[in-house]
Parts: structure tokens; C-alpha cells; sequence
């Protein structure tokens, strides 16, 4: 029986990050393998999103489950781009004719991890069998502070990215140190320095809470080292340690008192004029352009409609998820890698591994997209979407209520503040049953 919200609010708050739904875990391989071409003539072409996914980083911090690899040898990166333009080629095939990106980003891994010569063959390739994207897309470019080169910036600059995100996680050496990730600080400083200066509409800077030696002052400290910068979106990530990572391995743990140190972020960031977009974001208030901002790696952007390109990237349509299999661990994730990019034609034009959504599921996710977010569950815009309603589909919804961790008027079911600092909570609570068996029924490696 799964466990009511009730029960699970008597846990600590941080169970488990919603970013997608279903996650990776939950994907299998396919009975057949599905031809794209099938999948997508089913779908609103003209409004996708585009992801391109670089696995890829120049040292894997200690928290990091994220599928990347580091120090790439030989050939492998060369090969690697060659297996996107292979995929770029056949994806755009399967498309058809009238297909039109809006939004994109790039993420890893660290895609600036590539030299400059590298990222002008990606948007060579990307030029050669998209075609130019739309003037003015929103476009979002991850960065590592030991990758950052003004001319790297100045390139994507006029290639038309408009959001730089790098992750910092601290600007206290020692707490960097804990989280297993070395970094001089001066380094991050000149990187956001350079960051600052190429002028995107949008720089995002990732801070982490949750080191076991991080106190709520020196928490504080490198927020208003971030503000330094003017930022137009934080990310405030919790801390978590997964298994098969570097602080799982050496038995490290979060801190206590996670919820303490939101608080505090959280405060600190109001108080200075962001506003709260979910548990995660933070975004200044009147400085980020509707049409400029790309938010990170948080389930809620990726909107079905998303072509997902590179080894570990997701696809989603509106009832098929699919991707490459999914791995933690340096030789599982090394295996994948090579395998993507040995990869056929044939294979780039078909969804082997993923996952069928049933109508429930779509309608998990929407909910879920749409609850851990601040505009909440509009219950009209679900009712045009499924025809039925929200509340009465899902009665354990009213739990929110119930526990003071919601609002609930006419037209739409919000969060709270008690609420979105319980979207680790809330989040997993509304998996299926099918889904969570699926996710620990998962072999990871």
C-alpha cells in the first residue's frame, strides 16, 4: 500500500527530487524497437524543444549521479559528435518537413568541457540538419568555471544563446572540499566574471546545500557572494547522496538541518528581490525577459514535445519516453557511451528503451509538473487536457489541503510555503505504485 502524505511528512523532507516523471529508472527496453518516424507524426511538431545533451566534465564531483564521464581518451569525444551528427540527421528525418524548435538548451555533463573547435562542429551539425534555429530562441548553455573562456562565450553569444548556467555550489573552499569537488575560488570568480561581461539576457548560478561542516552563516555567505553578480536565477539544490557516487562510496552524509538552510536561502533571496518559482529556482523579479528564460535541469521544462539528442539525452511525446539506458557508475556509463556511438542509423531512428505513459501516468505528470511549480494546478487547463477533474481523480490531492501545505480555490490548487519546502515529499508521494516497484526493481550500475 503506498504511503500516505500524512505518514510520509513524519520523515525527514528530502526523499526524493521529482525532476522527471517517470524517472530513467522506471524505463525498460522496448519489445520492438519503435521507428521515430511513427512516433512523431502523432504528434504538434511545431513547438518542440530541443536538448543536447555533452557527458562530458573535467572531474566528477563527489554528489554527482549525473550521467557524465570524465577525461574522455583518445578519439571518444570526436566519435561522440560524430554519433550526434549521425542521430542529428536521422532524428530530423524522422520529423519530417514542418518541425520547429522554440526553446533548447545544452546540458551534461558540462558542454563547455568542449574546445571551441568542437562546439563550432556541434552547430555546424545541428546547422546542416535543423537549419537555423529561430532568431531570438530561448537557449541555455551549461558552463564549469575551469571551462569558461571568453571566446567560448563570445562564440555561443552569437550563436544565440541567451542563458549561461554554472554551477558554484559554494564559495567557502572547504565546504567545495566536503562535497568532493576542488575548486579555487578565484577561478569561479573570474569564470562569472567573464560570464557577467558576454552579456546574456540570463546568467544562473547553482549553489548546494547540505555539507555536513556548512553552518546557516557561512550558507548565507555564499548567497551573498552569488548576489555579487546579480544573477537573474539562483538554483538552491539540497544535497543528497546517491548511491554509486563519491560521497556515497566514502560514507559521507547531508547535514541535519537541510531545512533550516532552505529557510535561510530562501529568506535571503526574497529579501533581496527574487521570487520563489519552485523549491529549486529563484528568479529577480522584472529582470529575466519571458522569452529569454530557460530554467535548469527540473522536470517541470521538459514539456512533451522535447527531442532529446547524445547518449543519456530523453525524448518525450505525449505517451513515449525514450532514451539511451541509464547508468551511475564510470564503467556502466563508459559502456553506454560507446555503444551510443557505434550507434547505426537504424538505431538513431528507432526508441529502444523508454517507456510506454498509460493516461494515468500522463496525468501523474501533469499534476506533478504543474503542483511544484508557483503557478500551481490551473484545474481548468487539466480538465481541457483530459476532460475530467483533477480533484476527482485524485482525491488524495485534498491531503494538501488537509495538512496546511495547500490552497484550494475554484480555479486552481496551489503549494504553500509549508508545501514547497516539502516538494522532495510531496513530489514521490504521487508516483504510481507502478513506477515506484519499476524504480526499485532497478538494476543500477
Amino acid at each position: 500500500m503506498p504511503i500516505s502524505l500524512k505518514d510520509r511528512l513524519l520523515d525527514q523532507p528530502y526523499q526524493g527530487y521529482a525532476y522527471a516523471y517517470p524517472h530513467k529508472t522506471a524505463y525498460r527496453h522496448f519489445e520492438a524497437p519503435i521507428p521515430l518516424r511513427d512516433l512523431w507524426s502523432r504528434e504538434d511538431q511545431r513547438s518542440l524543444y530541443l536538448y543536447v545533451h555533452l557527458p562530458f566534465c573535467e572531474m566528477r564531483c563527489g554528489f554527482c549521479n549525473l550521467f557524465t564521464t570524465t577525461n574522455p581518451k583518445g578519439d571518444s569525444v570526436a566519435r561522440y559528435l560524430d554519433a550526434v551528427d549521425l542521430q542529428l540527421e536521422a532524428t530530423a528525418e524522422s520529423l519530417g518537413d514542418d518541425f520547429r524548435f522554440s526553446r533548447g538548451a545544452f546540458g551534461g555533463g558540462t558542454p563547455s568541457f568542449l574546445t571551441l573547435e568542437e562546439i563550432e562542429r556541434l552547430f555546424s551539425s545541428m546547422d546542416q540538419h535543423l537549419g537555423n534555429l529561430p532568431a531570438g530562441m530561448p537557449l541555455s548553455f551549461e558552463l564549469s568555471p575551469g571551462t569558461v573562456s571568453a571566446e567560448k562565450l563570445a562564440y555561443l553569444r552569437e550563436r544565440g544563446v541567451t542563458r549561461f548556467s554554472m554551477g558554484v555550489q559554494s564559495f567557502i573552499r572547504e565546504e567545495t572540499k566536503a562535497l568532493g569537488r576542488p575548486q579555487s575560488i578565484s577561478e569561479v570568480r573570474e569564470a562569472l566574471g567573464l560570464i557577467r561581461d558576454a552579456g546574456a539576457p540570463v546568467m544562473n548560478i547553482d549553489l548546494i546545500y547540505g555539507a555536513e561542516i556548512q553552518t546557516i552563516a557561512s550558507w548565507r555567505e555564499s548567497i551573498v557572494e552569488a548576489l555579487k553578480y546579480s544573477p537573474e536565477e539562483i538554483y538552491l539544490y539540497p544535497l543528497y547522496v546517491r548511491p554509486l557516487t563519491g560521497l556515497e562510496k566514502i560514507g559521507r552524509s547531508p547535514a541535519d538541518h537541510r531545512i533550516d538552510l532552505f529557510r535561510a536561502g530562501r529568506d535571503l533571496l526574497r529579501e533581496k528581490g527574487y521570487e520563489q518559482i519552485s523549491m529549486r529556482l529563484f528568479r529577480k523579479i522584472d529582470s529575466v525577459p519571458e522569452d529569454a528564460a530557460i530554467e535548469g535541469p527540473v522536470y517541470c521544462c521538459q514539456e512533451d514535445g522535447m527531442i532529446g539528442i547524445g547518449a543519456g539525452a530523453r525524448s518525450y511525446t505525449r505517451d513515449v519516453h525514450y532514451c539511451t539506458e541509464y547508468a551511475v557508475g564510470k564503467s556502466g556509463i563508459n559502456e553506454i557511451i560507446a555503444e551510443y556511438s557505434d550507434r547505426t542509423r537504424f538505431d538513431h531512428s528507432h526508441a529502444i528503451f523508454g517507456c510506454h505513459l498509460t493516461e494515468e501516468e500522463r496525468k501523474r505528470r501533469f499534476v506533478m509538473k504543474s503542483l511544484l511549480r508557483i503557478g500551481g494546478l490551473v484545474l481548468a487547463d487539466y480538465e481541457k487536457q483530459f476532460g475530467s477533474d483533477a480533484i476527482a481523480d485524485f482525491p488524495e490531492l485534498s491531503d494538501l489541503i488537509a495538512l496546511n501545505l495547500g490552497i484550494l480555490s475554484p480555479r486552481i490548487l496551489q503549494l504553500n510555503d509549508s508545501g514547497f519546502e516539502r516538494s522532495d515529499t510531496i513530489g514521490p508521494w504521487l508516483f504510481s505504485t507502478s513506477v515506484t516497484s519499476k524504480m526499485e526493481d532497478y538494476e543500477l550500475v
